[in-house]
């Protein structure tokens, strides 16, 4: 198993940018690929961002491309989501996710073996 804890979330104002970070702890970090998905109030959980076991290919959802940026540092056991140029449509609770298929890039809740609790982003117009 992996237990993963994200961080990072908070207030921001439109414009602003925060770092989310994902430390996993368990089973060996590079067997896993991972995504970041987010749910807004009264919305279903959706993929923002995925990346392989070793950082070789990357997913985007088409309405983060541009201002998302993933990475992973395997040796720290650690994945970040940097968001820049935040808007209010990004305000959601954003979950670290891990997906033993290490090669895939899933956009599927349901292809997901591990999730974090969660963090809070909120961004002010």
């Amino acid at each position: 198993q992996v237990q993963l804890v994200e961080s990072g979330g908070g207030l921001v104002q439109a414009g602003g940018s925060l770092r989310l970070s994902c430390a996993a702890s368990g089973r060996t970090f590079s067997a896993y690929s991972m995504g970041w998905f987010r749910q807004a109030p009264g919305k279903g959980r959706e993929v923002v961002a995925g990346i392989t076991w070793n950082g070789g290919s990357t997913y985007y959802a088409d309405s983060v491309k541009g201002r998302f940026t993933v990475s992973r540092d395997n040796a720290k056991k650690m994945k970040i989501l940097q968001m820049n140029s935040l808007k209010p449509e990004d305000t959601a609770v954003y979950y670290c996710a891990a997906d033993q298929t290490r090669a895939r890039l899933s956009r599927r809740e349901s292809e997901y073996d591990y999730w974090g609790q969660g963090t809070q982003v909120t961004v002010s117009s």
